[in-house]
């Protein structure tokens, strides 16, 4: 018997509140779950409410991921909408913060990833 190749990893889903919409994250987001991303992105602008991204159920992000994560903010911003990211795990801050977009999302801690920039030592 060959496994099936169809067994689900991640997912993205819509979930239409009253006040909001809640795009659902679990799992491992990556290039897999493109066409998962593009119509929660869609119908999320078509409600025309705040959206919150929850992504607390993640456990992997690729770029990809975190390329829908701004994109989706960029075009709400664009369209008057604000857009959350809701207890995200670090395996998401680590990966926002290591591209250097943590920061289009307020209030997200942030761990400080160090970089190959010379530190600065004050004068004595």
């Amino acid at each position: 018997m060959t496994p099936s190749k169809t067994t689900t990893t991640g997912g993205i889903t819509l979930l239409e509140q009253p006040d909001s919409s809640v795009v659902d994250m679990w799992g491992e987001i990556d290039v897999a779950l493109r066409s998962e991303a593009s119509a929660a992105l869609a119908n999320a602008l078509d409600r025309d409410v705040p959206v919150v991204i929850d992504t607390s159920k993640v456990t992997f992000m690729d770029s990809t991921g975190i390329a829908f994560l701004v994109q989706f903010y960029t075009i709400g911003s664009e369209e008057g909408l604000q857009v959350s990211l809701r207890n995200p795990p670090t395996v998401v801050t680590d990966v926002l913060e290591m591209l250097g977009v943590i920061d289009i999302f307020p209030g997200l801690p942030t761990h400080h990833v160090e970089h190959d920039e010379p530190q600065h030592q004050s004068a004595v």
